[in-house]
């Protein structure tokens, strides 16, 4: 395994690794997984519980339901780094996981353009064609038409990644694709970048524009109202948006232009670029824990539903731990009350706290 501050650097897809993808890479990605999960899996609890009564709430569960996809083909990916499950995991990582991991992603980016767009229609409703964007029936349209274009333009990706890897020979997923794979491997990473950066000149146009509207509202009246809050919860938005992906997609292309033959790339170009790729797509993967701070700032029935819960659990634990003292006292029996114990002779107390217990004594006997 060849590492960066050797003196040659690998020459196949298959040999870019180093103890960064495969020793640290794998644990990192694990704490991802394993933080979205305990994150998403209420998060996606409570927002089905919330009524699709706005378009925003419809683009909220397609992308909770993106991340739990996502999520998924996490371990697959750490086994088949790990070496674990052999060369026929590794197959299957390339064939499919790979490939749900990736349109996930997108249709988490999309789903984000598209809550953009949603809280500028709100905002702004001026024209009629933003009163038919901001319809239900519409919203659910949008969800449904973006998940069947990604999915069918991934398709190719596993029809064509149908080749057997070598024998004696560590698994790279292009290696196994047909020549037309490759090229459909090309053309659709070249789509996928060119969407992430028209949906990236989205968001940036609608905040601009709801900071607009925030500033000349706050002028107008005190506060700025619901025109704040949107600009608030939007710029939660962006600023997730611009941490994970960015990084990703500015590396995305030179990586994948560098796998091309011919294109004239050095071993170590390929090399770092590979390594920056691996590095940022598990930056890309973070989005997963970071998505449900933008429900709880997008949506006010999930965070008013989540809340809630949160303060029943602290209720139900006050009243377990005043059951649990109850039961305490009962069993250890009452305390005795000190003015009402008798006095002994040979207890040295003043005579006016034995009286009590003198005048009982004189009537018995």
């Amino acid at each position: 395994m060849e590492h960066l501050n050797s003196s040659h650097f690998p020459t196949r897809p298959s040999e870019l690794s180093s103890r960064f993808t495969h020793q640290v890479l794998p644990a990192l990605y694990l704490l991802v997984c394993l933080v979205g999960v305990v994150l998403n899996v209420p998060a996606a609890w409570l927002l089905l519980r919330v009524p699709s009564e706005r378009p925003l709430v419809v683009y909220l569960k397609n992308m909770v339901g993106a991340d739990l996809l996502l999520l998924s083909t996490i371990p697959l990916k750490v086994g088949a780094e790990l070496r674990m499950g052999g060369r026929g995991l590794q197959v299957a990582v390339c064939r499919y996981s790979a490939v749900l991991f990736y349109s996930s992603m997108y249709v988490g980016i999309v789903f984000m353009g598209l809550i953009s767009l949603d809280r500028y229609v709100t905002i702004t409703r001026r024209t009629s064609s933003s009163s038919l964007l901001h319809r239900v029936g519409v919203a659910r349209l949008l969800a449904l038409v973006t998940w069947c274009l990604l999915l069918l333009s991934v398709l190719p990706n596993v029809l064509l990644t149908s080749r057997y890897p070598l024998p004696n020979s560590s698994v790279s997923c292009m290696e196994l694709k047909t020549p037309l794979g490759l090229q459909w491997h090309r053309a659709s990473t070249l789509s996928s970048v060119a969407l992430f950066w028209a949906t990236l000149l989205l968001l940036c146009s609608c905040y601009a524009s709801i900071a607009r509207r925030v500033f000349r509202s706050s002028r107008r009246e005190r506060g700025g109202g619901p025109c704040r809050r949107s600009g608030r919860s939007i710029a939660v938005l962006l600023l997730v948006f611009l941490l994970c992906f960015v990084p990703y997609h500015a590396c995305r292309v030179p990586y994948t232009l560098s796998q091309t033959a011919g294109a004239g790339f050095s071993q170590h170009t390929r090399y770092v670029l590979f390594q920056l790729k691996e590095a940022t797509l598990l930056l890309s993967s973070v989005n997963v824990c970071l998505d449900p701070l933008i429900y709880f700032f997008m949506c006010r029935s999930f965070r008013e539903s989540l809340l809630r819960k949160m303060a029943g659990g602290g209720q139900r634990r006050r009243a377990g731990e005043r059951r649990s003292d109850k039961r305490n006292k009962v069993k250890s029996g009452p305390v005795p009350n000190e003015k009402s114990r008798p006095c002994l002779a040979s207890q040295a107390i003043p005579e006016k706290d034995c009286r009590p217990a003198g005048r009982l004594f004189q009537i018995l006997s």
